[in-house]
């Protein structure tokens, strides 16, 4: 039984001599196993620490003399075995949480003495300095013939980038590195992305630029994403929509979606409210959603779009004369801000109160409303505009919706007033 680990042996007599410990372990491998003690002729159970400064080690006898197992944070890769003789506590960290509870297991038989057939012990023998290194951190793989088959990612990795290796899949050994914080898989074939890429709990950097991607999961932007991810990269992919909760990732500060095949972006794109750097260019857009109004950009990229010449005139009417009870309700949930959610009401209703839009009079309409497109420079939402056309222009049409006829005939009013001015 081996483990790699930070690890610090703390004396406990230390205090009575006004000493204090470092509180820092250095990485080590711990191993228990068999050794014949020259004394007595006979073998016992030792467990034996291994750094880079000691690569041959030191032993400590196991059976009958572990006092205690402090394991209060054993889930986060951290436990300390306390000795009787001699008088210390080895405190382990930095371990994977499983292979910390095997051997925390093997130590506990080992000190009750059990049938040391059912140990998995090792041989106390030095280790190579390459095992008791600093864990690693940062990882390049820049080629196919450098892509490690026979052996794992180090599991310490807080950056890896795999690029230029065709790979047409995500590595489910990348979904174990729990560390990982950056993650750039650019420059591969991969065509879908594993939902269990949100569990990585501290992952705020995904770079997903030029893959095959024709679809970004749903079940990604209800995980863990929406409280790290910060920075994502879809740039020259094969994407033509995005899932329409997508702006629950509202950590992101850098969204990358150029040379792509979008129609649209997100309704609710406002809700993005930490969002700073936005480049969208050489898509399909012919429109921007009315939420666009809402954001606080710092730069901002959406040159080589179809956009459409925005009339106030053109309108679709999705009306009803009296509205639907369903409507009328709908609107008084999302006026009032009535909380609501699938154990509350039917899952679909739940999906249109997502995507309600909001009149110019500043009430909701839901299924039914009046859209039209007008004309917005895009310096009101962002600092730095790159022009949108080789026209030199930054203005782009937005969508503008209405809940009733006396709310459309305002804005014309008021449209026919500027032109006469």
């Amino acid at each position: 039984m081996k483990l790699q680990c930070d690890v610090e042996v703390v004396n406990r007599m230390l205090p009575s001599f006004g000493m204090k410990s470092r509180g820092k372990g250095v990485r080590a491998v711990v191993s228990i196993g068999k050794h014949l003690d020259k004394s007595s002729q006979r073998s016992n159970i030792y467990m034996m620490i291994c750094t880079a400064k000691d690569r041959t080690g030191s032993k400590y006898k196991l059976r009958n003399n572990i006092e205690k197992f402090f394991t209060w944070f054993v889930e986060e890769g951290k436990a300390t075995v306390r000795l009787k003789e001699p008088a210390v506590d080895v405190c382990l960290s930095k371990a994977d949480a499983n292979s910390l509870k095997n051997f925390l297991s093997a130590a506990r038989l080992a000190d009750r003495g059990s049938d040391t057939s059912s140990l998995p012990l090792s041989t106390l023998t030095p280790v190579r300095a390459r095992d008791v290194e600093q864990p690693k951190k940062k990882l390049s793989v820049m080629s196919k013939k450098d892509y490690p088959l026979t052996s794992n990612f180090p599991y310490s990795l807080e950056q890896l980038q795999v690029s230029y290796c065709k790979l047409s899949r995500v590595d489910m050994r990348m979904l174990s590195l729990k560390a990982l914080r950056r993650l750039d898989l650019s420059n591969n074939h991969i065509k879908k992305l594993p939902a269990t890429i949100g569990d990585l709990g501290c992952l705020s950097e995904l770079i997903l630029h030029n893959n095959h991607l024709e679809a970004f999961s749903e079940a990604l932007c209800l995980s863990t994403l929406q409280q790290t991810l910060q920075v994502l990269d879809l740039s020259q992919n094969r994407l033509q929509s995005l899932p329409a909760r997508f702006c629950q990732l509202r950590e992101l500060m850098n969204l990358k979606l150029d040379d792509n095949k979008l129609a649209g972006l997100p309704l609710q794109i406002g809700r993005l409210s930490k969002l700073r750097f936005l480049s969208a260019a050489h898509n399909q857009l012919t429109v921007l959603p009315a939420d666009f109004f809402k954001l606080s950009l710092e730069n901002l990229d959406l040159f080589g779009n179809p956009f459409i010449q925005p009339n106030p005139l053109d309108h679709t009417m999705q009306l009803a004369f009296p509205l639907p009870l369903q409507e009328i309700a709908s609107r008084a949930v999302a006026d009032l801000r009535i909380p609501y959610g699938p154990h509350l009401i039917p899952a679909h209703l739940c999906g249109e109160l997502e995507a309600a839009k909001t009149c110019e009079c500043g009430r909701v309409c839901v299924s039914f409303h009046i859209k039209t497109a007008v004309s917005m420079n895009l310096h009101q939402v962002s600092h730095t505009v790159v022009l949108v056309d080789d026209m030199g222009g930054t203005d782009a049409p937005v969508q503008q919706h209405f809940c009733s006829l006396s709310c459309y005939s305002e804005f014309l009013d008021g449209c026919l007033q500027r032109g006469l001015r």
